[in-house]
């Protein structure tokens, strides 16, 4: 079941998750434009990748699926390892995820 919660550009970030794997995207006309995938255990959500379609690259999709998970960790009270370097590299940018870091 889709967690909606986001509207970015017009669309919608949606999330999926089962007992072990979750999935932020944003879809456009052509699929999937951005996704940020993470395992999970122990209320601990690993992000492990994230990637954006070249030609939707410079819009701030991932950033804005990464403040998603953030926002989503927070409403659970998971904790994130940021094991993706482009999210790593954001919350080393960003002092206030420092709440969800694992």
């Amino acid at each position: 079941m889709p967690f909606i919660n986001n509207v970015i550009m017009g669309n919608s970030i949606l999330h999926k998750e089962n007992s072990t794997h979750g999935m932020f995207y944003i879809k456009k006309d052509k699929g999937i434009a951005s996704e940020l995938n993470y395992k999970l255990h122990n209320d601990i959500m690993t992000i492990d990748h994230t990637e954006t379609k070249p030609e939707f690259e410079g819009r701030g999709l991932g950033s804005k699926l990464v403040e998603e998970a953030v926002n989503y960790a927070r409403q659970k009270n998971f904790k994130i390892n940021p094991l993706c370097p482009f999210v790593e590299v954001k919350f080393d940018e960003t002092p206030a995820y420092e709440d969800v870091r694992a």
